[in-house]
């Protein structure tokens, strides 16, 4: 090992790598021994390489077709490891909120921290906080429930349906490898059918996807849940399901906490 002791800092690219990336996330790839990076765009990629690029490094090499996605992200792991323990101050880059659906970071950053290294991360803007200004969501209002699309189908999950429901990573549903061009989602029709048991097959729901570069709209295409097999989805899809009933307040709790109620 080094002698001087390395460390890992995990930072966010944000969707639109031109403007989502922080002052502070700036500094740390450019200031950096080692950078490493997972992001879905050649601009962002540009950008890494010109502040750092000598020492810029893609995690995305451990992808391959048809490998579980799990395993791929051990080695990322693995490699973050490896260039703290060389005594480097590591900087990884991932898009979007580097801990929203990155199990790499938040391994990376525990494993580090229980051998006594620094190891922490700095937040970014995710596919959801762009859901958020871009479809005109309010998350405090009616309140808000976000899972992973076969997570939520899998275990079970029950929704409330007085809030809003955001389900991840829709167009990889039943799929835990990796694939470069597309999946094939002959288990969406299981996906509409648990789905429906909470909502009308004719509720709307909208198929999102943030826009990646400057001056794009989104994709917001509203569709009623039963057509949601006839829709194209994509690793970016994203499932906006609006609230399907309205919330009724508990009067009598009101009167108690001195709430005036109309």
């Amino acid at each position: 090992m080094d002698s001087k002791k390395g460390s890992l800092v995990v930072v966010g690219s944000g969707i639109k790598t031109v403007g989502h990336l922080t002052q502070e996330a700036l500094a740390w790839i450019k200031g950096a021994d080692k950078v490493l990076y997972v992001v879905t765009d050649p601009v962002a990629e540009g950008v890494i390489q010109r502040l750092n690029p000598e020492k810029a490094e893609s995690l995305a090499v451990f992808y391959e077709e048809g490998k579980l996605r799990r395993e791929t992200y051990e080695k990322m792991v693995e490699r973050m490891i490896e260039c703290v323990h060389a005594g480097l101050r590591t900087c990884a880059v991932y898009y979007g909120h580097p801990g929203v659906f990155a199990y790499p970071t938040h391994t990376a950053i525990r494993r580090l921290r229980k051998q006594g290294y620094e190891a922490f991360m700095l937040p970014g803007i995710s596919a959801e906080d762009c859901l958020f200004a871009e479809l005109g969501v309010d998350p405090g209002s009616p309140g808000c429930q976000s899972y992973e699309a076969t997570t939520f189908v899998t275990a079970g999950f029950v929704p409330n349906p007085k809030a809003v429901l955001i389900l991840w990573q829709v167009g990889v549903f039943g799929h835990m490898d990796y694939s470069r061009t597309h999946y094939e989602l002959r288990e969406i029709p299981l996906f509409v059918e648990y789905l429906s048991r909470f909502y009308s097959p004719d509720h709307e729901v909208c198929v999102y996807e943030s826009a990646i570069f400057p001056g794009c709209k989104p994709r917001a295409d509203w569709v009623p849940i039963r057509d949601l097999t006839k829709v194209q989805l994509t690793p970016a899809s994203t499932l906006y399901v609006p609230a399907s009933e309205r919330p009724t307040p508990d009067l009598e709790l009101c009167k108690r906490l001195g709430m005036a109620v109309r």
